[in-house]
C-alpha cells in the first residue's frame, strides 16, 4: 500500500493454510505457486483459488501482532491491565507513564494493513474468476466481497481508534514496484467509507447459522450479525466524537438487529439441545457456567457469541493471549508467569451499588465474574492479579463458600493453547445499545428511556449474580444521565474486561464530555485541541493508586491527541506525505512534548 507495511503483504501463510478451523492441515499449495505468483496469470483461475485466498485474509486476521495490538490498544493503555512487576520491558513502562515514542513496536500498524490488503486482492480478482470457472457464480461472489468489505472496515475501526488519522485506500498493492504515497484521512471519512461498504455487505453476507449447524464459520467468518455488531460499534464511536443523536439511534436499531437474529436462532434449536430455556429474549448463559461456556478451550463459540477469531491450538495456537495473560515465551523456554497482570481495581467490591462508590469494579461479591475474571480474588495482600478469564477452563461455581479465590494453576499446555479470541459477543452488543439509550434520554426526567437502559444491563449483570442473591441493581438508586451512564460503563468493564474494549470505552466516555472535536480534520491540521474529560483521567489512574505516578499520568494527559499512538518513525521516513500526532516531535531523540 502506501509505505513499508503495506509493500510487502503477500505473505505466505494465507496461502499455506485456511483460516481457523477448517483447514486445519497446510495443503501442498506453495510448493507449486511460489506467493510472488498469487496474482499471476496461472492463479485466479478456480473457485479454490478465491477460497483459499479468502480462508488467508482470515488467518492473516490471527496473526500474532494483530492480536497482541487488540490487547495493548484496547486494555493495557485503560485501568484493567498492569506489567508483571519482574518483567523487564521499557517499552511498556513507557506507555504506562503515557511516553508514547514513535519507536515504540506497539504503534505499528503494519499487520493490520497487510489485512486491508490482502482483502482488497481478493476484491480486486475475485471477478475474474467468474469468467474462468462456472462453479464460482454471482452470488458465491458476492458472498465473497461482502466479507472482504466487512474484514477490512473492522481493520479500519481498529485503526482509527487506535490513531484516528490514518490513510485509506480500497486499491490492492501486489509487488514491489506499486508505491502509492497516501496522506492520512480524518475520522470522519475512513468511518463513513466503512459504513457505506458495511451496509453493501449486510445485504449479501450470510447470516449467522447459514454454514450449518455447530460450523465454526458461523462465528470465524463476518456474517451478517458480526457485521450489524460492527456498524453499531462504529455509529457508537461517531456518535460520541460528533455528539450525533442520529447516530445514537442507528446503534439502538443495529443492536436491535443482533439481538432479535440471536433470539430467533436460539429459538430455531432451543429444543434440541438448550434445555434451561430463559424468560427473555437474551437467552444469556448462568453465571456459574459463563466462563467456561463462553471462553472455554473446545473452540468456543456459544450461542452468545457473534465473532471469534478461531485458534484451533496446533498450527494457530493463540500465543499472544497465552503470553500476556497465561505464560510467556516459547515451547522450549516459558515462564511461569505472564507479561501482564491484572490491576489491583478487580479485587475491589462497592459498599453499595450507588455511583458514588463507583470507583470500585464490582457491586457485591455474589458476582460470579469477581472470583472468574482474576485468581486470588479477596486476597487482601495480592498486590498484582493473574488473569483467569481465557485463561482458567473451569467456572468457579460454589462462590458462597469462598473466602479467596482459586490460586492461578499453570497445568493448561502452553503447545496448544486453544483459545478463540472474542471480537463480538451479545452482551457487548446488548450494552452498546443501553449506551446509546442512556445518550437519547432527553433529560433526568425521562426515566422511560433510562429504564431501558437500565434493563438491558440489569440483565447482563444478574445473570452473572448468584441466584439467591438479593444485592442486585435497583432502577431508583440511579437518579440521573450520569448515574447511569457510569452504571454502563461500570457493568462493561465487569462483563468485557481484558477483551480489547476498556481503553474504547473510556474514550468514548470522554468524547461525550469534551467540546470542539472536529472528526472532519486531522489533528496535524488544527491549530488547538479540546481537553481531556478529567474523570476519565481519574478513571486511568485507578490502577495505580493515589499520588505519586497516579498524578504524574494524568497531568500528561491534556488533550484529545494524548488519547491516540503516535505514527511509528519508520512510517514517517518512508511516507512524507504523513503527518505526526502533533503532541510528539522529532529531534536527535525522539521526546515528547
Amino acid at each position: 500500500m502506501i509505505t513499508k507495511s503495506i509493500k510487502h503483504t503477500l505473505i505466505a501463510c494465507s496461502l499455506c493454510c485456511g483460516a481457523a478451523g477448517a483447514l486445519t492441515a497446510c495443503n501442498d499449495f506453495l510448493t507449486i505457486y511460489p506467493t510472488d505468483r498469487i496474482v499471476a496469470e496461472d492463479f485466479w483461475k478456480k473457485k479454490s483459488d478465491v477460497d483459499q485466498m479468502v480462508d488467508g485474509c482470515y488467518l492473516s486476521m490471527i496473526n500474532y501482532n494483530v492480536q497482541e495490538r487488540a490487547i495493548m490498544w484496547g486494555a493495557y493503555r485503560s485501568d484493567e491491565l498492569l506489567k508483571l512487576e519482574d518483567y523487564n520491558d521499557n517499552t511498556l513502562d513507557n506507555i504506562s507513564a503515557v511516553i508514547l515514542l514513535p519507536t515504540n513496536r506497539y504503534a505499528s500498524w503494519d499487520n493490520l494493513y497487510k489485512v486491508i490488503n490482502n482483502c482488497n486482492i481478493v476484491l480486486n480478482h475475485a471477478p475474474e474468476v467468474m469468467v474462468e470457472d462456472p462453479e464460482f457464480t454471482e452470488g458465491d461472489y458476492q458472498v465473497v466481497r461482502a466479507q472482504m468489505l466487512a474484514l477490512r472496515s473492522l481493520c479500519y475501526f481498529y485503526l482509527v481508534r487506535a490513531f484516528r488519522d490514518v490513510p485509506y485506500t480500497n486499491r490492492s498493492y501486489e509487488d514491489d514496484s506499486q508505491v502509492e504515497i497516501l496522506p492520512q484521512s480524518a475520522p470522519d471519512v475512513v468511518l463513513q467509507n466503512c459504513l457505506d461498504d458495511l451496509e453493501e455487505a449486510s445485504r449479501y453476507i450470510m447470516k449467522s447459522g447459514a454454514y450449518g449447524r455447530f460450523d465454526w464459520r458461523n462465528w470465524g467468518y463476518m456474517t451478517r450479525d458480526a457485521v450489524h455488531a460492527l456498524m453499531a460499534d462504529i455509529c457508537l464511536w461517531r456518535a460520541a466524537m460528533n455528539h450525533s443523536a442520529a447516530d445514537y439511534q442507528q446503534v439502538i436499531a443495529y443492536s436491535d438487529s443482533v439481538i432479535n437474529a440471536k433470539d430467533a436462532y436460539y429459538k430455531l434449536y432451543k429444543e434440541l439441545d438448550i434445555t434451561n430455556e430463559k424468560e427473555d429474549c437474551y437467552h444469556l448463559e448462568d453465571g456459574d457456567v459463563a466462563l467456561s461456556t463462553i471462553f472455554g478451550t473446545n473452540g468456543g463459540n456459544s450461542h452468545e457469541s457473534i465473532l471469534e477469531w478461531q485458534y484451533n491450538g496446533r498450527n494457530n495456537s493463540n500465543r499472544a493471549l497465552e503470553n500476556y495473560y497465561y505464560q510467556s515465551g516459547d515451547d522450549n523456554n516459558h515462564s511461569q508467569n505472564s507479561i501482564l497482570m491484572a490491576s489491583p481495581i478487580f479485587n475491589s467490591v462497592a459498599n453499595n451499588a450507588n455511583t458514588a462508590d463507583a470507583q470500585k469494579i464490582y457491586l457485591s461479591k455474589n458476582d460470579y465474574r469477581f472470583w472468574n475474571n482474576v485468581f486470588e480474588a479477596n486476597n487482601e495482600e495480592a498486590q498484582q492479579l493473574s488473569v483467569r478469564k481465557m485463561v482458567a477452563t473451569n467456572d468457579i461455581s460454589s462462590i458462597t463458600s469462598l473466602t479467596v479465590g482459586e490460586q492461578k494453576s499453570n497445568s493448561r499446555e502452553f503447545r496448544e493453547f486453544r483459545q478463540n479470541w472474542i471480537v463480538y459477543r451479545l452482551t457487548d452488543v446488548m450494552l452498546m445499545k443501553a449506551e446509546a439509550l442512556v445518550e437519547t434520554a432527553a433529560n433526568d426526567s425521562d426515566r422511560v428511556t433510562l429504564k431501558k437502559a437500565f434493563d438491558l444491563v440489569q440483565a447482563v449483570n444478574k445473570r452473572s449474580m448468584y441466584k439467591n442473591a438479593t444485592d442486585t441493581l435497583k432502577f431508583e438508586e440511579f437518579k440521573s444521565k450520569d448515574d447511569m451512564e457510569l452504571l454502563v460503563l461500570a457493568e462493561r468493564e465487569r462483563e468485557l474486561c481484558f477483551e480489547g474494549k476498556r481503553w474504547f470505552d473510556l474514550m468514548r466516555y470522554s468524547y461525550r464530555h469534551m467540546e470542539g472535536v472536529d472528526s472532519r480534520r486531522c489533528l496535524a491540521d488544527m491549530g488547538a485541541w479540546p481537553e481531556l474529560y478529567a474523570p476519565m483521567l481519574r478513571m486511568i489512574i485507578r490502577k495505580y493508586g493515589v499520588g505519586g505516578e497516579g498524578d504524574a499520568v494524568s497531568y500528561k494527559m491534556k488533550s484529545e491527541p494524548y488519547l491516540y499512538w503516535p505514527i511509528q518513525e519508520s512510517e514517517i521516513k518512508v511516507n512524507a506525505l504523513l503527518k505526526q500526532n502533533p503532541v510528539y516531535i522529532q529531534e536527535k531523540s525522539t521526546s515528547k512534548n
